[in-house]
């Protein structure tokens, strides 16, 4: 008996069948999924530095490294300080910028920018309302990076840090010298062996309604930290009208210095002396290194710098305006922080 003629499936017919074979064997995504695949909204609260349009113009290029792809600033609160010099003018241009040449939507407050927003850079040049304008975005728990300084005193860096806390808000501050490929080349480097000291330096000018450190020492303090890591437990100044020695003492015995320099040359580096070698660190490697630590942040939820960490670096500046103060006498951290917390109205540890 013949067999009979077998059917012939069109081509169209053919492929359609294949993918829905194939579509079978490929799990559905799931909605956390599909988060994961959208780019985050950034929103930016303070437009009076060159922080937020250098951030900007990174994140959102129109092919951003791929290290910074997946976050976009939409939208912005301008925020300002009258008396801080330059700050309106600054301001007005960098909206300006954001606006126009970015797009980027400008909010008249921050609650319509947290509306808006995924996660949020707080880059106010002024760390005096960084705790006012942090206040509702630990509320709405959202990730943020605080620029430095962090606050324009240690208990409100304190109250910072535990509002954070409390809310379960991740965070983190940093200046951007802790991610400069010359300070990074410092820490777990061969050729140093083991870090026993120190010496680091920045620009240091001064801003009236901030502790001497805050405005501009801190860059190099971070730098100081980043090479030593934590641990410091006292601070001595010494203080002239164009420069700063800061000497800290950890209390596995090292040493570590800052200079601050208000005369000559400025520059950025440090020295970092080592059971193998001495190795020379210098020079400032922009902002890109600091922003894709922050683009991480946002992606994980994981701060690379401890609060615990940078609340020290704090407690460090602010012992070195208590030792200027007193004549340059040593200066215990943790003294400092308990009146903090006092001041804060924190229970003392």
């Amino acid at each position: 008996m013949p067999r009979p003629a077998a059917r012939l499936v069109p081509p169209a017919h053919a492929l359609a069948l294949a993918l829905a074979m194939l579509s079978a064997l490929v799990p559905p995504r799931s909605a956390a999924q599909d988060a994961a695949a959208r780019p985050l909204r950034a929103g930016i609260i303070g437009l009076d530095t060159s922080h937020a349009t250098a951030f900007t113009k990174s994140l959102n290029a129109p092919e951003p490294k791929p290290e910074l792809a997946g976050v976009r600033v939409v939208a912005a609160f301008p925020g300002g300080s009258p008396d801080i010099d330059g700050n309106t003018k600054h301001m007005e241009e960098y909206t300006r910028e954001l606006r126009d040449v970015h797009k980027v939507e400008i909010v008249d407050s921050i609650d319509a920018l947290l509306a808006k927003v995924d996660v949020v850079l707080l880059e106010s040049v002024d760390g005096r309302p960084h705790l006012k304008q942090a206040e509702p975005v630990f509320r709405a728990r959202k990730p943020v990076f605080i620029d430095k300084p962090v606050a324009g005193s240690l208990a409100d860096a304190l109250t910072i840090a535990r509002l954070a806390e409390e809310s379960g808000t991740p965070w983190f501050s940093s200046s951007a010298l802790r991610y400069s490929p010359s300070v990074r080349k410092l820490r777990d480097n061969p050729a140093v062996g083991d870090v026993v000291g120190c010496d680091a330096f920045s620009p240091s000018p001064l801003e009236p309604h901030h502790p001497d450190l805050f405005w501009y020492g801190i860059h190099g303090v971070e730098t100081l930290f980043t090479v030593m890591g934590p641990g410091c437990v006292s601070v001595a100044r010494t203080r002239t009208e164009g420069s700063e020695i800061v000497a800290g003492t950890w209390k596995d015995g090292r040493i570590g210095t800052f200079r601050g320099t208000r005369q000559g040359p400025h520059d950025y580096g440090a020295l970092a002396f080592g059971t193998k070698g001495i190795v020379l660190g210098k020079g400032f490697g922009g902002y890109e290194p600091l922003l894709v630590e922050v683009v991480k942040f946002f992606r994980t939820g994981k701060p690379p710098v401890s609060a615990k960490e940078t609340l020290e670096i704090y407690a460090f500046m602010e012992a070195a305006d208590e030792s200027k103060r007193q004549g340059g006498k040593p200066v215990d951290l943790e003294g400092v922080l308990a009146r903090a917390r006092e001041q804060a109205g924190a229970p003392s540890k």
